[in-house]
Protein backbone atom coordinates (compact mmCIF):
# COMPACT_ATOMS: atom_id res chain seq x y z
CA UNK A 1 0.00 0.00 0.00
CA UNK A 2 2.94 2.34 0.71
CA UNK A 3 4.23 2.23 -2.88
CA UNK A 4 0.76 2.99 -4.24
CA UNK A 5 0.40 6.00 -1.95
CA UNK A 6 3.83 7.35 -2.93
CA UNK A 7 3.21 7.00 -6.66
CA UNK A 8 -0.22 8.67 -6.30
CA UNK A 9 1.27 11.55 -4.33
CA UNK A 10 4.06 11.89 -6.90
CA UNK A 11 1.44 12.15 -9.67
CA UNK A 12 -0.39 14.92 -7.78
CA UNK A 13 2.89 16.76 -7.01
CA UNK A 14 3.88 16.72 -10.69
CA UNK A 15 0.65 18.47 -11.69
CA UNK A 16 0.65 22.22 -11.97
CA UNK A 17 -2.19 24.23 -10.43
CA UNK A 18 -4.17 24.26 -13.66
CA UNK A 19 -4.05 20.47 -14.05
CA UNK A 20 -4.98 19.95 -10.40
CA UNK A 21 -7.90 22.38 -10.76
CA UNK A 22 -9.00 20.54 -13.91
CA UNK A 23 -8.94 17.18 -12.10
CA UNK A 24 -11.01 18.52 -9.19
CA UNK A 25 -13.46 20.03 -11.67
CA UNK A 26 -13.65 16.70 -13.48
CA UNK A 27 -14.44 14.95 -10.18
CA UNK A 28 -17.15 17.53 -9.39
CA UNK A 29 -18.69 16.97 -12.84
CA UNK A 30 -18.87 13.21 -12.23
CA UNK A 31 -20.59 13.69 -8.87
CA UNK A 32 -23.04 16.30 -10.19
CA UNK A 33 -23.85 14.13 -13.23
CA UNK A 34 -24.69 11.20 -10.96
CA UNK A 35 -26.99 13.42 -8.90
CA UNK A 36 -28.70 14.77 -12.02
CA UNK A 37 -29.26 11.25 -13.35
CA UNK A 38 -30.80 10.23 -9.99
CA UNK A 39 -33.10 13.27 -9.93
CA UNK A 40 -34.06 12.62 -13.56
CA UNK A 41 -34.98 9.03 -12.71
CA UNK A 42 -37.12 10.34 -9.84
CA UNK A 43 -39.05 12.56 -12.24
CA UNK A 44 -39.46 9.92 -14.95
CA UNK A 45 -40.54 7.11 -12.56
CA UNK A 46 -42.58 9.23 -10.15
CA UNK A 47 -40.82 7.50 -7.25
CA UNK A 48 -38.74 9.18 -4.55
CA UNK A 49 -36.39 6.19 -4.77
CA UNK A 50 -36.39 4.73 -8.31
CA UNK A 51 -33.83 2.03 -7.50
CA UNK A 52 -33.67 -0.03 -4.28
CA UNK A 53 -31.72 -3.05 -3.08
CA UNK A 54 -33.46 -6.03 -1.48
CA UNK A 55 -31.86 -6.30 1.97
CA UNK A 56 -33.39 -9.54 3.30
CA UNK A 57 -34.62 -12.93 2.16
CA UNK A 58 -38.26 -12.19 2.98
CA UNK A 59 -39.28 -12.07 -0.71
CA UNK A 60 -37.60 -15.30 -1.83
CA UNK A 61 -38.09 -16.94 -4.28
CA UNK A 62 -39.28 -13.84 -6.19
CA UNK A 63 -36.35 -11.66 -5.13
CA UNK A 64 -33.15 -12.56 -3.29
CA UNK A 65 -30.99 -10.53 -0.95
CA UNK A 66 -28.88 -8.20 -3.10
CA UNK A 67 -31.26 -7.96 -6.06
CA UNK A 68 -31.56 -4.45 -7.50
CA UNK A 69 -35.20 -3.40 -8.06
CA UNK A 70 -36.41 -0.75 -10.50
CA UNK A 71 -39.47 1.11 -9.24
CA UNK A 72 -42.17 3.30 -10.72
CA UNK A 73 -45.01 5.00 -8.93
CA UNK A 74 -47.97 5.95 -11.09
CA UNK A 75 -50.47 7.30 -8.54
CA UNK A 76 -53.35 7.16 -11.05
CA UNK A 77 -53.08 3.36 -11.24
CA UNK A 78 -54.74 1.59 -8.28
CA UNK A 79 -52.70 -0.87 -6.24
CA UNK A 80 -53.80 -4.48 -6.79
CA UNK A 81 -53.51 -7.74 -4.87
CA UNK A 82 -50.37 -9.61 -5.90
CA UNK A 83 -48.43 -6.48 -6.77
CA UNK A 84 -45.00 -6.00 -5.18
CA UNK A 85 -44.68 -2.61 -3.50
CA UNK A 86 -41.91 -0.82 -1.66
CA UNK A 87 -43.18 1.10 1.36
CA UNK A 88 -41.89 3.11 4.28
CA UNK A 89 -43.29 2.78 7.76
CA UNK A 90 -43.29 5.61 10.26
CA UNK A 91 -40.33 5.20 12.61
CA UNK A 92 -38.25 3.10 10.19
CA UNK A 93 -35.63 4.52 7.85
CA UNK A 94 -35.29 1.57 5.50
CA UNK A 95 -38.04 0.86 2.94
CA UNK A 96 -39.58 -2.63 2.85
CA UNK A 97 -40.23 -4.69 -0.30
CA UNK A 98 -43.30 -6.96 0.06
CA UNK A 99 -46.35 -8.22 -1.85
CA UNK A 100 -49.90 -6.88 -1.43
CA UNK A 101 -52.08 -9.72 -0.11
CA UNK A 102 -55.34 -7.97 0.79
CA UNK A 103 -57.22 -4.79 -0.17
CA UNK A 104 -59.67 -2.95 2.05
CA UNK A 105 -61.61 0.02 0.68
CA UNK A 106 -63.56 2.69 2.51
CA UNK A 107 -64.64 6.31 2.00
CA UNK A 108 -61.09 7.54 2.68
CA UNK A 109 -59.59 5.43 -0.11
CA UNK A 110 -58.01 2.00 -0.53
CA UNK A 111 -56.00 0.43 2.25
CA UNK A 112 -53.93 -2.69 1.81
CA UNK A 113 -52.05 -5.36 3.73
CA UNK A 114 -48.64 -6.73 2.72
CA UNK A 115 -46.57 -9.83 3.41
CA UNK A 116 -43.16 -11.13 2.40
CA UNK A 117 -43.42 -14.23 0.18
CA UNK A 118 -41.02 -16.08 2.50
CA UNK A 119 -42.70 -14.91 5.74
CA UNK A 120 -45.29 -16.92 7.66
CA UNK A 121 -47.39 -13.93 8.80
CA UNK A 122 -48.50 -10.60 7.34
CA UNK A 123 -46.64 -7.33 7.97
CA UNK A 124 -48.84 -5.84 10.69
CA UNK A 125 -46.00 -6.44 13.14
CA UNK A 126 -43.76 -4.22 10.99
CA UNK A 127 -46.22 -1.34 10.67
CA UNK A 128 -46.27 1.61 13.06
CA UNK A 129 -47.93 0.94 16.44
CA UNK A 130 -51.71 0.88 15.97
CA UNK A 131 -51.48 0.80 12.17
CA UNK A 132 -53.39 -2.11 10.67
CA UNK A 133 -53.29 -1.19 6.96
CA UNK A 134 -51.00 0.71 4.58
CA UNK A 135 -52.25 3.59 2.47
CA UNK A 136 -51.05 5.12 -0.80
CA UNK A 137 -48.96 7.69 1.11
CA UNK A 138 -46.82 4.87 2.58
CA UNK A 139 -45.82 3.57 -0.87
CA UNK A 140 -42.42 4.56 -2.28
CA UNK A 141 -42.87 2.65 -5.53
CA UNK A 142 -43.91 -0.53 -7.30
CA UNK A 143 -41.41 -3.12 -8.52
CA UNK A 144 -41.27 -3.17 -12.33
CA UNK A 145 -38.00 -5.02 -12.96
CA UNK A 146 -34.84 -6.26 -11.29
CA UNK A 147 -31.20 -7.20 -11.78
CA UNK A 148 -30.21 -10.22 -9.69
CA UNK A 149 -27.50 -9.75 -7.04
CA UNK A 150 -26.19 -6.43 -8.45
CA UNK A 151 -27.02 -4.73 -5.16
CA UNK A 152 -24.67 -7.00 -3.17
CA UNK A 153 -22.03 -4.27 -3.54
CA UNK A 154 -24.27 -1.91 -1.55
CA UNK A 155 -24.91 -4.55 1.11
CA UNK A 156 -21.19 -5.30 1.45
CA UNK A 157 -20.37 -1.61 1.80
CA UNK A 158 -23.02 -1.19 4.51
CA UNK A 159 -21.95 -4.35 6.34
CA UNK A 160 -18.25 -3.43 6.13
CA UNK A 161 -17.93 0.40 6.33
CA UNK A 162 -14.14 0.27 5.86
CA UNK A 163 -14.71 -1.29 2.43
CA UNK A 164 -16.89 1.69 1.50
CA UNK A 165 -14.12 4.14 2.40
CA UNK A 166 -11.49 2.11 0.54
CA UNK A 167 -13.62 1.99 -2.63
CA UNK A 168 -14.46 5.72 -2.45
CA UNK A 169 -10.83 6.67 -1.77
CA UNK A 170 -9.63 4.51 -4.66
CA UNK A 171 -12.15 6.06 -7.05
CA UNK A 172 -11.27 9.57 -5.85
CA UNK A 173 -7.53 8.97 -6.29
CA UNK A 174 -8.10 7.47 -9.74
CA UNK A 175 -10.09 10.51 -10.87
CA UNK A 176 -7.48 12.90 -9.49
CA UNK A 177 -4.41 11.26 -11.03
CA UNK A 178 -5.93 10.14 -14.33
CA UNK A 179 -4.90 12.55 -17.03
CA UNK A 180 -6.35 12.82 -20.49
CA UNK A 181 -3.73 12.94 -23.23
Amino acid sequence: MGLLELSCLDEVRRMDKRQLYYQFLNFAMIVSSALMIWKGLMVVTGSESPIVVVLSGSMEPAFHRGDLLFLTHDRSEPITVGEIVVFKVEGRDIPIVHRVIKLHGNEKGAHFLTKGDNNLVDDRGLYAPGQMWLTEKDVVGRARGFLPYVGMVTILMNDYPKLKYIVLATLGIFVLIHREN
